[in-house]
């Protein structure tokens, strides 16, 4: 199983989604295990996200986060209490208590909202928001699931199908651990509409930036929608993980391998990938849209960007967007009258927000100097073709000739 992509989509119909990511190990098959040892493999990414500091203020009460994957195991004793009920728009595969269903959804949920067991809930895994609700929607089957690939009956797409109704029923965040970065990957339209339904309806839409950083880099989507807060995979150093997709679109950064992760059947694992990332970062929007809800998804985006820890060179790049994402930094600063300003890749300037995609290949960062060096460039061409014009006068219209056209485009 894999913590993040979708495969080409053959059809409209076809449900062909693969998530980014694997389970590498399993941890311990039931409860006989010392279920203590899975928060202490677990801690390095609670701290790296500073957690425990935002849990001062709030641990994510009232929010939810609708997890779009393949299913969730409400019977996890880390997730009693935390799972609503959802929906399945995938209407085939394996279906619950079968060993293909719900491995990566669970997972997914765990970081987000695991509540842990046992004495004081100190055993097990726990959430980042450990107080917020899931609500599971199943937009895809587990890659080891015999049915992938079958079509729907009925047609459309599942993932844009399934932000519509999480928005409906009550999603304050969609967490998209999931993503196309085949060569094939395009913009889906319909997918494109849904994300812009939920931004105008106030839901933030996280997705991860794609497994695709020892294969060229391919944009992944969801990640590449405009103002979906996409989010990059760091290892315990806080550097980028190898497989990690370096693009414009990053937002933030956030754990991504050695990751401890709830498992069916009570059991615990370590993974991981971008969709790892990307449920951490599901959680650190519960826990500041918990204690600001007045928050809208272009602010919620802009404060992580704002507030994230460890920024790269120039305060953004493709590889860690603005940095590690801190919900505690984010909470403290929206309570205060600092601008929500941050240093992000571009800007979209139409109805929607969010870094518009660049040409040629990916690059890590691009010098501050650029800019402003073009633009006097082109001042100073410009002012030299004014003066040449007047000096030389109008030409003889008998002797005019027409000129050669040099190769080459402006770009913007």
């Amino acid at each position: 199983m894999t913590l993040g992509s979708r495969s080409a989509r053959r059809s409209p119909a076809a449900v062909a989604l693969t998530v980014l990511g694997v389970l590498a190990l399993l941890l311990t098959t039931g409860p006989t295990a010392r279920a203590d040892t899975i928060r202490d493999q677990q801690r390095w990414a609670l701290e790296a996200v500073n957690a425990e500091e935002a849990w001062e203020t709030t641990r994510g009460a009232g929010v939810v986060v609708a997890v779009l994957d393949t299913g969730v195991d409400a019977s996890h004793r880390d997730l009693a209490g935390a799972v609503l009920e959802g929906a399945d728009l995938v209407p085939h595969g394996a279906g619950p208590g079968a060993p293909t269903w719900a491995a990566h959804g669970t997972a997914m949920a765990g970081i987000i909202a695991g509540r842990g067991h046992g004495a004081a809930r100190a055993d097990g895994v726990i959430g980042i928001a450990p107080e917020a609700q899931i609500l599971p929607v199943r937009v895809l089957l587990e890659e080891d699931d015999p049915a992938r690939g079958q079509k729907r009956a009925e047609g459309g797409n599942a993932v844009a199908e399934g932000i519509r109704w999480a928005v409906d029923h009550g999603a304050d965040v969609v967490n998209l651990s999931l993503g196309d970065d085949s060569e094939s990957a395009h913009p889906d339209p319909e997918e494109d509409a849904a994300i812009r339904y939920a931004l105008r309806n106030g839901v933030v839409v996280v997705a991860s930036a794609g497994n695709g950083g020892e294969s060229g880099d391919p944009v992944s989507y969801p990640a590449g929608y405009p103002g979906v807060i996409a989010v990059t995979a760091v290892d315990r150093a806080g550097s980028r993980a190898p497989f990690s997709t370096r693009r414009w679109y990053a937002t933030v950064s956030a754990p991504g391998k050695d990751v401890i992760i709830a498992a069916p059947g009570d059991r615990y694992m370590q993974g991981w990938g971008t969709s790892a990332a990307a449920a951490f970062v599901s959680g650190a929007v519960a826990l500041l849209r918990a204690a600001h809800p007045e928050l809208t998804p272009a602010e919620v985006r802009r404060l992580l960007a704002a507030t994230a820890r460890e920024a790269p060179e120039g305060g953004h790049s493709a590889a860690l967007g603005a940095g590690l994402v801190d919900p505690a930094a984010a909470i403290e600063a929206a309570g205060t009258d600092r601008p929500l300003t941050a240093s992000l890749a571009g800007s979209h300037t139409a109805e929607y927000f969010g870094p518009g995609p660049r040409s040629g290949p990916p690059e890590e960062s691009e010098p501050a100097w650029l800019t402003p060096a073009a633009v006097t460039a082109g001042v100073m061409f410009l002012l030299a073709a004014a003066l040449l014009f007047f000096r030389v006068g109008p030409a003889d219209p008998r002797r005019v000739r027409s000129p050669g056209v040099m190769p080459g485009r402006w770009s913007g």
